[in-house]
């Protein structure tokens, strides 16, 4: 098969999860071992629908049970499938071959390097994913600015950033030298000044409509802006009379169908139909982003185990259980109104198995 065609108007990738294979014996330390088959199979659905993968992400649970080796792995397999079907494929990049802490800003900057070479000889688009590690080693923006230029000087095209809030890792708080988002900002916007030609575009996901907008406007016009907000997607992405905001987003993993019909909407001109096809959304996908919004990923895969796409509800590091069962529950309702299941019997009969594993009977509020 090959890949659908790419929706016009806007540059839309899905951070994708990674199925695990259940019969390893392994732990939550690691390391990962995954069902490649069904992974990758994953991949594919997503390119099917005309979406770009955004591999290796922190949906993949990077830094979360996924560890560099099985990563890298991840990343290499993806971009072959990639390459064969012409899938748009963007990799993260990052430094979690270092230990938590105690690294130093030439060691952030090795491990950088390496994961920067392995993605571009894969022929990946770069994602500069936010670094736990030079989080700990910096001492202010100057250590931000002489890295990223570092990395943007010797990438072989242009990369995306990536900027990640704490609500999804609390490690990065204080990211680009300060906790004050405003002169953060700053900063981002001036590495990407120096380095236009090195830049495709900023992912941003800080959960906060206003400030994405306004450092959207900040950007020269060549560099996009992708959304990464899990609560205001459906306005950014439609956009106003100042432009718009692209999407690299771990909701559209389960609402791929929906997103990408969505989104083609938008290339007639049709905003108000985009708006009424993907604000329904909202509600289940700032379920599955509720603090700790970190443990989303728990509800994307069981999702994804409802709609079909694997055979098991387990994870990489056991983050099946990061979530309650009424979270679940919940989760499984609110995705059934939206019509995501292709099969809504095998979705409420797995949903049946997962309850009676804790006792409940039947599904509250099945519509089967």
């Amino acid at each position: 098969m090959t890949a659908a065609v790419r929706p016009r108007s806007r540059t839309v990738l899905a951070a994708a999860h990674v199925v695990p294979d259940p019969h390893a014996d392994t732990t939550p330390d690691g390391p990962a071992v995954l069902d490649w088959d069904a992974t990758l199979a994953f991949r594919h659905h997503l390119w099917s629908h005309g979406l770009g993968v955004a591999e290796a992400m922190d949906t993949a649970q990077r830094g979360m049970g996924l560890d560099w080796p099985a990563a890298a792995e991840l990343i290499r397999r993806s971009a072959a499938e990639a390459h064969a079907v012409g899938g748009l494929l963007a990799c993260g990049v990052g430094t979690d071959q270092l230990p938590p802490h105690g690294a130093s800003p030439a060691q952030v900057r090795a491990a950088y390097e390496e994961q920067l070479e392995l993605v571009e000889n894969a022929g990946g688009r770069p994602v500069l994913m936010a670094s736990r590690q030079l989080a700990a080693a910096a001492t202010g923006p100057d250590d931000y600015l002489d890295l990223y230029g570092h990395l943007l000087r010797q990438a072989a095209g242009p990369v995306v950033l990536h900027w990640l809030g704490p609500m999804f890792d609390p490690a990065l708080k204080g990211y680009w030298g300060s906790t004050d988002l405003d002169t953060a900002t700053d900063t981002l916007v001036r590495i990407i000044a120096d380095h236009p030609d090195k830049v495709d575009g900023v992912k941003v996901s800080l959960l906060d409509a206003g400030r994405e907008i306004r450092l959207r406007r900040r950007l020269p016009e060549a560099v996009r802006c992708y959304t990464g907000d899990d609560f205001h997607y459906p306005e950014l992405i439609a956009g106003d009379d100042h432009g718009h905001s692209d999407a690299l987003l771990g909701v559209f993993d389960p609402l791929a169908p929906l997103a990408a019909a969505a989104v083609r909407l938008l290339d007639e001109g049709d905003r108000e139909g985009f708006r009424a096809a993907l604000d329904p959304t909202v509600a289940l996908s700032r379920h599955l982003f509720t603090a700790p919004t970190r443990y989303y990923k728990t509800g994307v895969v069981l999702l994804a185990w409802l709609a079909g796409h694997q055979s098991h509800f387990t994870m990489v590091g056991g983050l099946q259980s990061a979530r309650s069962l009424p979270h679940l529950r919940r989760a499984y309702q609110l995705a059934d109104g939206l019509g995501l299941f292709p099969d809504r019997e095998l979705a409420a009969a797995r949903m049946g198995r997962l309850l009676a594993v804790y006792g409940v009977e039947r599904p509250e509020g099945a519509t089967t």
